[in-house]
């Protein structure tokens, strides 16, 4: 059971199956478009819950919950085509990955919260998870809020610039609609500041890390974002940095 605690928050597993649609209650603030209709109950599930370690961060005070992600731990590449990722992206070039591997979804930050001290216990929580399972790749899905890509061309042109994957791992396009940044953006000079800006702060984070990135993002009218694929060698990760990682995790 793994618990951990910073500044104003604690962080543990969900244990019960009320934990698990808190998330779900959470998730659903965060990425709000649906097609449930009339009377659906304003939770955001699918069939992924059931197989995942769902993660939450509450606000040691009152209890309430801030943030939350899950967990779902593959044996290697050869489990890729399990992972949620996979119904977005053609992710076969990972099939010879050889390490095991841990797809992040569902990240989310309640809304009007930002105390950087919430992201910095999520990813003590990945610490402790790569070290006590020997993770080799973190992975899944960054989103952008909403479908439209006005006011993110910055950031995808230093996407392109500086974090596209590896040719041997590069996710081709397997997704009905997408937006190939690295094609329509090739001669466009991002404004760092700007790029960073629009970054969401989890990418903002594996990129810091040497993470990489797809060379398209999916729209994904669904959860109302723009995604692309991510994914972190862990052992990329520049020592100090990951020597920072396991303190936040110890």
């Amino acid at each position: 059971m793994m618990s951990l605690s910073k500044g104003r928050y604690r962080l543990g597993f969900a244990e019960s199956a009320a934990e698990i649609r808190e998330a779900q209650a959470l998730r659903w603030l965060c990425f709000p478009a649906r097609d449930g209709g009339a009377g659906a109950e304003p939770l955001d599930r699918d069939d992924y819950d059931d197989r995942c370690r769902h993660v939450l961060i509450r606000e040691t005070a009152g209890g309430l919950l801030v943030g939350c992600f899950r967990m779902l731990t593959l044996s290697g590449g050869g489990q890729i085509g399990d992972s949620y990722s996979a119904g977005h992206y053609d992710l076969s070039r990972l099939n010879g990955f050889h390490g095991r591997m841990a797809e992040i979804g569902r990240f989310c930050i309640r809304p009007g919260w930002h105390d950087p001290d919430i992201l910095r216990l999520a990813w003590g929580a990945l610490a402790r998870h790569v070290d006590d399972q020997r993770i080799e790749m973190l992975f899944g899905c960054s989103s952008f809020a909403g479908t439209d890509t006005s006011g993110y061309e910055d950031a995808f042109a230093m996407l392109r610039e500086r974090h596209l994957a590896p040719r041997r791992w590069l996710p081709r396009v397997k997704a009905p609609q997408v937006f190939r940044f690295a094609r329509a953006l090739r001669l466009r000079k991002p404004d760092p500041r700007r790029a960073m800006a629009a970054m969401p702060p989890l990418l903002r984070s594996y990129l810091a890390m040497g993470g990489w990135v797809s060379d398209h993002a999916v729209v994904d009218r669904q959860l109302d974002t723009l995604h692309v694929f991510t994914a972190l060698e862990i052992g990329a990760i520049p020592p100090e940095r990951a020597k920072l990682l396991r303190a936040a995790g110890g």
